[in-house]
C-alpha cells in the first residue's frame, strides 16, 4: 500500500481549513448583522417632536406634548425625564438619542432620500414613531413612509390589537376629537418583524385633544379619550 507523505496530509489540511473559512466569509458577507445603535441612558422618558420640510406647521400642537408627559407622570409608573419636549431633526448628531418621536401637522411632509434611509434605521432598531395627522398631511404623509419603507404597507390594526389595551381599554380603537370629514378615526400602523414601528391615527386628531382646554374648547371626554390613547401609544411603546 502506498504511504501518503506528511507533507501531502499538511497541504490537504490547509486546502480545507481554506475552504471552511471561505465559506464562513462568503455567509457573513451575504447576511450583514443590523447596525447596533448606541443610545445614552436617560434618566426617564423623554419625546421629541420631529421636524420634517415640505411646508408643514411641524410645530403645531404646542402644548400636547407637555400635557402627555405630565400625565404620564401623574397616572403611570413611568419615569418622565421632565416635561419639556424636544425637538429634533433627523439628520441631527442627536437623533438617534430618542427612541420616542412625534409627528403632526397639516400640511406637507417632505423627507429627503437620505433622512428617509436615517428614519429607517432608526425605526428598525428599536425607535418608534406616532403620527397624528391634525387634517392635510394624510396623503404626503402615506407618500413620505413609502419612502421610508419601500417594502411595507401602513395596514389598519384591529381594535383588539394592543396598543388598544396596553394601559387603557380602548374597545372602539381610537378617539373621534374633531369631525374634519366626518369619516371614522382610524389607527394604522407599519410593522417590522413583528413589532409596530410606526402608528399613525388618521381623522382622530388626538394632537389636539392633548391640548390645553382653552386652545380648541373640546370637551373633558374628548380630551379624556385622546389622553388615553397616547399613554396607551407609548406604554405599547415601552413594552413592546
Amino acid at each position: 500500500m502506498r504511504k501518503t507523505s506528511p507533507h501531502s496530509v499538511i497541504g490537504l489540511t490547509v486546502i480545507i481549513l481554506l475552504a471552511v473559512s471561505f465559506l464562513v466569509l462568503l455567509s457573513s458577507s451575504s447576511s450583514p448583522a443590523r447596525p447596533v445603535i448606541e443610545r445614552p441612558v436617560r434618566d426617564g422618558f423623554v419625546v421629541a417632536r420631529l421636524k420634517y420640510g415640505g411646508g408643514g406647521d411641524w410645530y403645531g400642537n404646542k402644548t400636547s406634548l407637555r400635557n402627555l408627559l405630565r400625565a404620564l407622570s401623574e397616572r403611570t409608573t413611568v419615569k418622565v425625564a421632565s416635561d419639556r419636549e424636544e425637538a429634533v431633526e433627523i439628520m441631527e448628531k442627536e437623533f438617534f438619542n430618542f427612541p420616542f418621536l412625534w409627528l403632526s401637522g397639516h400640511g406637507n411632509v417632505r423627507f429627503t432620500r437620505k433622512e428617509a434611509e436615517r428614519l429607517r434605521e432608526h425605526l428598525t432598531s428599536g425607535g418608534f414613531l406616532f403620527a397624528d395627522d391634525d387634517y392635510g398631511m394624510d396623503k404626503s404623509f402615506r407618500q413620505q413612509m413609502k419612502q421610508v419603507f419601500p417594502d411595507k404597507e401602513l395596514v389598519e390594526l384591529p381594535f383588539t390589537h394592543p396598543i388598544y389595551h396596553s394601559f387603557y381599554e380602548l374597545p372602539d380603537g381610537p378617539p373621534k376629537v374633531h369631525e374634519h370629514d366626518g369619516l371614522p378615526p382610524r389607527g394604522y400602523a407599519i410593522v417590522h418583524e413583528g413589532r409596530v414601528v410606526v402608528f399613525y391615527t388618521h381623522e382622530a386628531d388626538v394632537g389636539d385633544g392633548l391640548e390645553d382646554p382653552e386652545i380648541h374648547g373640546d370637551p373633558p371626554e374628548k380630551r379624556e379619550e385622546a389622553m388615553k390613547m397616547a399613554i396607551n401609544v407609548v406604554l405599547y411603546s415601552l413594552t413592546n
